[in-house]
């Protein structure tokens, strides 16, 4: 799956902590970052996706509608593995592994580790990131 739409210009902000990020991980991490803003455009119940800093990483929410949990990137200090960030409190990652625990690398309650020495595995992460931006909306009305 080829990621061909143009996508915006980061804040200011945001950009700073992108351009920080260990080049070892910066492809990986631009295409992650494009993965969820094209996943999110395709989604009609997100609306536009606020794009700013959680804790001093990129965050990704669905401010707007409210249809999603906040969704973060991290990388550790090598630029050996991104990290893609859910609250611990969804039964996301959960349902994540029911899916995909063959083929993501699932920790704990809140994150899928991904190796930057590889090819990212776009077509599980898009899943992924839209059951993330969806998951308030999906969530059985009580």
């Amino acid at each position: 799956m080829a990621i061909t739409t143009a996508m915006p210009t980061p804040p200011p902000n945001v950009a700073r902590v992108l351009d920080a990020c260990p080049p070892a991980a910066r492809a990986h991490l631009k295409r992650l970052r494009a993965l969820i803003l094209s996943t999110a455009a395709g989604l009609p119940e997100t609306g536009w996706i606020t794009e700013t800093l959680k804790w001093g990483q990129p965050a990704y929410l669905t401010e707007r509608t409210k249809s999603g949990t906040t969704i973060r990137l991290g990388w550790d200090e090598a630029g050996a593995r991104l990290s893609l960030f859910v609250h611990c409190q969804t039964t996301l990652v959960d349902e994540w592994r029911a899916h995909y625990s063959d083929q993501l690398t699932l920790v704990s309650t809140r994150e899928i580790s991904i190796p930057t020495n590889s090819p990212l595995p776009e077509a599980p992460l898009k899943h992924c990131v839209a059951m993330a931006l969806t998951y308030h909306s999906r969530k059985p009305k009580t």
